[in-house]
């Protein structure tokens, strides 16, 4: 192996794509990032334009490697993420997507889902998936494209049409169309995949009408899975490590013992605790997911997810136009020391764990004549810290025993008011790492690992270090008052659609 060599990380997110090389320490050598557009047909619907994804990867691929002046000798192999869920399908003769992908935040089939509980699914999937019936999820997406997509049927039942999570669509295009591959951890996303067996469900398939011969390959996280087959490589690289987004975070964090827990705040916030060798299922509607699968043993995770974190700044930079950058929101709620009653639920597409209800809406309470910009952005801040919160009661519940620490990372995560909230209102310690591309970092992990980049878990959890810990301040019964009123105000935005 050549002594300066480096690994790729391609981190392909639900806003913008990114590739990071990082170093033997752990260390960010060059990043590179590009966005691309949101496609928003009709209300509630969320697409990108799978070749314009991998083309903004493409892109960052080539930036990294000419800001670090390096050529492919140098990097040692590749590890991918990716947005979750989202679904991609292709036709396997030409390689062309057949439809727009339909990201994880779309809803176009919450009625279908609707249906399946009605009819008595709920439990035989949740058992065996570990996941919820929701429109979150990549089974019902494939089924809406196979179903109304002109002649995809009939390419799935030919054995002509491929689906994948975004990790797959990156494979098959890095290797030329010649591997068809997901790993353990994207595949338990797709509502489709037995994590107890270790396989895709037969039962599952033939409920949702769903042909397996458009069903990728399932790795382990952390293995050689191909060498890429493209131009812009003048050296085959080996690709090496794959995990869905909030999986790869909670391996970046280095949560590698059962236990640990871990919160992403980005576009959603995502909230991982390691529950070891041993799945639970969840009695307060998290999720029961696999978070990766290395040398053959399989470390699960508990999961809750909130639809909208970072995308409630987006949008109050975007929509209502109240801050100029998404970091002023800061100094803007720093104005003041308190909201002054002014609570803000951001269920812009519905509320995630524990809630599940996709017929929520957003919705601003406690507003007077003397509320200004600086409450609103106060109230934002404080309701992602909100349904963070009750997202880890529920997951204390479901583990039998108290979360006594939070490891943070994501964009939002560099808001030193979101964290001392949050901390405020759990009562226990927010750490945050001084390395917060984690999710980058995890995906570079699993390769590295794979290829004998680095030489063990253990070593690696030397590099792990602390930026800031930030310690509850805020009297217990000041926060227990603010939940209540939080508490209240969610009640009153379920189920707000579903009268239209």
């Amino acid at each position: 192996m050549i002594k300066d060599q480096f690994i790729l990380a391609l981190d392909q997110g639900t806003t913008a794509s990114r590739a990071i090389l990082f170093n033997r320490k752990g260390e960010m050598i060059a990043v590179a990032h590009q966005d691309f557009e949101q496609i928003l047909p009709q209300s509630g619907w969320v697409e990108h334009n799978a070749n314009t994804l991998w083309e903004s990867q493409l892109h960052t691929i080539k930036s990294v490697l000419k800001k670090a002046k390096i050529t492919s000798k140098a990097i040692a192999a590749i590890g991918i993420t990716n947005q979750r869920e989202t679904t991609v399908l292709w036709d396997r003769t030409t390689g062309e997507p057949i439809y727009n992908a339909i990201v994880w935040q779309d809803r176009r089939t919450a009625q279908y889902c609707n249906s399946l509980k009605e009819k008595g699914h709920s439990e035989t999937i949740k058992q065996k998936t570990g996941l919820l019936i929701d429109s979150y999820f990549s089974a019902t997406k494939i089924k809406w494209i196979l179903d109304n997509v002109k002649g995809a049927r009939i390419k799935a039942k030919a054995g002509t049409l491929c689906f994948g999570t975004i990790d797959s669509w990156l494979v098959y295009k890095l290797t030329n169309g010649k591997k068809h591959i997901t790993d353990v951890s994207n595949a338990s996303r797709t509502l489709l995949f037995n994590i107890h067996r270790l396989e895709w469900d037969d039962a599952l398939l033939e409920l949702l009408d769903i042909p397996k011969s458009i069903l990728p390959e399932v790795c382990e996280s952390s293995m050689v899975y191909a060498e890429t087959a493209i131009a812009i490589f003048d050296k085959p690289v080996k690709i090496a490590g794959i995990a869905g987004d909030q999986q790869a975070a909670l391996f970046g964090q280095l949560c590698t013992k059962k236990g640990m827990a871990k919160n992403t705040y980005g576009t959603g916030c995502f909230l991982l605790m390691n529950t070891g060798e041993t799945p639970i299922v969840s009695k307060n509607n998290l999720l029961t997911t696999i978070a990766w699968q290395i040398n053959g043993k399989v470390h699960y995770a508990i999961e809750g997810s909130v639809f909208v974190g970072g995308a409630a700044v987006q949008w109050l930079r975007d929509g209502l136009k109240l801050i100029a950058a998404s970091k002023s929101i800061e100094t803007l709620a720093g104005t003041l020391e308190d909201n002054e009653g002014v609570y803000f639920v951001p269920a812009l597409t519905g509320l995630g764990a524990p809630h599940w209800d996709p017929y929520a809406r957003g919705a601003i309470f406690g507003i007077s004549r003397g509320t200004t910009q600086a409450h609103i952005a106060r109230a934002t801040l404080e309701g992602i810290a909100y349904q963070v919160y009750d997202i880890v009661r529920a997951m204390e519940e479901d583990a039998h025993e108290k979360c006594t620490e939070l490891r943070v990372d994501g964009g939002a995560s560099a808001n030193n008011l979101l964290l001392q909230f949050q901390s405020d209102i759990f009562g226990f310690e927010v750490i945050r790492p001084k390395m917060l591309e984690t999710t980058a970092l995890g995906a570079a992990y699993l390769a590295g690992l794979a290829v004998g980049y680095w030489e063990s878990l253990d070593a690696l959890q030397a590099q792990w270090s602390i930026d800031r810990v930030f310690k509850a301040e805020m009297p217990q019964n000041e926060a227990d008052q603010k939940i209540k009123k939080w508490h209240e105000a969610v009640k009153r935005t379920r189920g707000w659609a579903a009268s239209e």
